[in-house]
């Protein structure tokens, strides 16, 4: 039932991404500077493409050129809003629809080596029949078309700047984060892939396998993931030298921002990080109708300095820009592990049982859905921390904060765990308490754990996804825990039952990062 209510999200989303980015379209092609193209892809396939290039462009001058791929699902006229707005400021740039989908040959590879392949390809094939310069090659994408990018930059050394959007750099901490399969996201992504494109034997069979919890498949989707993970080959993308920039929505239900932040401080070279409010693409949505949008204001920022050599001063500003959720001003900082430099915790004291398999009330939403109206409404998820039966939902408050909290970065939780089954579920949910007890979601994440002896205690460390959440003064934070969560598969077995306890020698906690004042 949860997968139809997700597959059915997904034909929506494609469609209406299709019939949104169709003024766009028309108005590139009344430029006069768009030409609709096949490209022969790794092995002959046919990727369909499209080129825009700066108006009177011809003779011996080249321009630094930028190469697109989609986003997963989307078809060719994603970008073309944006490529225009990049050819109108010198640049060429051709996008393409990534073999598998809408009408490019081949079969859908998951950003697999014949992707990677393709992305030279298209390169080979823009500096063979466009006015663009070998010596400045540029990539970029919003969610997909992020993920090759990035694994592109470790495999052809031309490419000197990427801006990588609503990206994975670690499929598997990506959907898979906690050894807990994310649910819908998974269902999301593998209904609008039937919807739009053509899944080839290996990606049916890791869908398959990924949703039914085959455990006796795991290492075997975990090579899988690691194989086009951009996090795997940090040494070749930091040899190559591209200019790296990751943006990405504090509440991305896809790729969580988490595994952006590990690979952003795993990179040498020139670097940015910049986080949003929202959901997966929706930072970027507005940008691609041909709106003002600051990500897309960064990219070009980023290209202009790196592909262009214009001195806007990108390179002098503090490379980690985070945008709080509370929509107020951005912040910088210089690396990302000085958010952790201002830490306050709160104990998570005394013994609390709970029953598995069912539902709390406390939940992280819908996929795509509950963090979009965070973004444009201030709105997360609530519950009503009183209320929540405590039978099913382990629950922790801190006490009255005096002063506003301005949490920053990754909020982590130890504590003591013991079930009367060997395997289970947990999902820990951070809320921002007001004085009714309403509680707003600030941040939450889901363990599993599986081959413990039953009634043996055990510890978990747990990294909530990361955010920048302003919480009020007058208010509390508060820690819950259940076991079931639509976002996630869950793995309690009926009438198991967790007890979380705080040993004297080694006491459970939740540590705030906070920013300094």
């Amino acid at each position: 039932m949860r997968t139809s209510l997700v597959l059915a999200v997904s034909a929506a989303l494609v469609a209406g991404t299709a019939l949104g980015l169709a003024p766009a379209a028309q108005a590139a092609e009344t430029a006069g500077s768009l030409r609709f193209v096949d490209i022969a892809g790794d092995g002959g396939t046919v990727l369909k493409a499209n080129v825009v290039t700066p108006a009177g462009a011809g003779g011996a001058t080249r321009h630094p050129v930028i190469v697109l791929p989609t986003s997963w699902a989307v078809p060719q006229v994603e970008y073309l809003a944006q490529a225009q707005k990049l050819a109108d400021s010198g640049y060429v740039v051709v996008s393409y629809n990534s073999r598998g989908f809408w009408q490019s040959g081949g079969e859908i590879e998951t950003a697999g080596p014949k992707d990677i392949a393709d992305a030279s390809k298209v390169i080979d094939w823009a500096l063979a029949n466009t006015p663009a310069d070998p010596n400045h090659v540029g990539m970029a994408g919003v969610s997909y078309g992020a993920g090759i990018s990035l694994l592109a930059a470790a495999h052809d050394p031309r490419i000197k700047a990427v801006a990588a959007l609503s990206g994975w750099a670690d499929l598997i901490d990506s959907i898979y984060s906690g050894r807990t399969q994310h649910l819908q996201a998974a269902a999301l992504l593998g209904g609008a892939g039937y919807l739009t494109g053509r899944p080839g034997p290996e990606l049916q069979q890791i869908l398959g396998d990924f949703l039914s919890s085959d455990l006796a498949k795991e290492e075997d989707m975990i090579a899988w993931g690691r194989k086009r993970s951009a996090v795997e080959q940090i040494d070749r993308i930091s040899a190559n030298g591209a200019a790296i920039m990751l943006g990405n929505a504090w509440g991305d239900t896809i790729f969580p921002p988490n595994q952006y932040a590990s690979f952003y401080e795993k990179l040498t070279g020139p670097k940015r990080l910049e986080f949003r409010p929202g959901d997966h693409a929706t930072a970027e949505a507005t940008g691609l109708l041909g709106l003002p949008n600051d990500t897309w204001t960064s990219a070009r920022r980023w290209f202009d300095h790196y592909l262009k050599g214009v001195d806007n001063g990108v390179d002098r500003e503090q490379p980690v820009r985070l945008k709080p959720r509370s929509d107020a001003g951005y912040e910088g900082y210089p690396d990302w592990k000085s958010l952790d430099a201002n830490r306050r915790k709160f104990d998570l004291g005394g013994t609390q049982r709970i029953r598995a398999n069912v539902d709390s009330g406390a939940d992280g939403g819908v996929v795509m859905l509950s963090n979009l109206l965070d973004q444009f409404f201030q709105a997360p998820p609530v519950a009503s921390i009183p209320l929540l039966p405590r039978a099913f939902a382990g629950v922790w408050q801190s006490e009255r904060y005096a002063t506003p909290q301005r949490v920053r970065g990754t909020v982590k939780v130890h504590t003591t765990v013991s079930s009367t089954e060997e395997s289970g579920t947990l999902v820990a949910y951070l809320y921002d308490v007001g004085p009714l007890g309403l509680g707003k979601l600030v941040s939450n994440a889901p363990y599993t754990f599986h081959d413990r002896t039953p009634g043996q205690p055990f510890g978990v460390d747990l990294e909530l996804f990361s955010t920048a959440y302003d919480v009020p003064a007058g208010h509390r934070l508060a820690l819950v825990v259940d076991t079931v969560d639509p976002l996630y598969i869950e793995h309690n077995p009926t009438g198991a039952q967790l007890t979380f306890s705080s040993p004297t020698a080694d006491p459970s906690y939740v540590s705030v990062p906070l920013r300094a004042e």
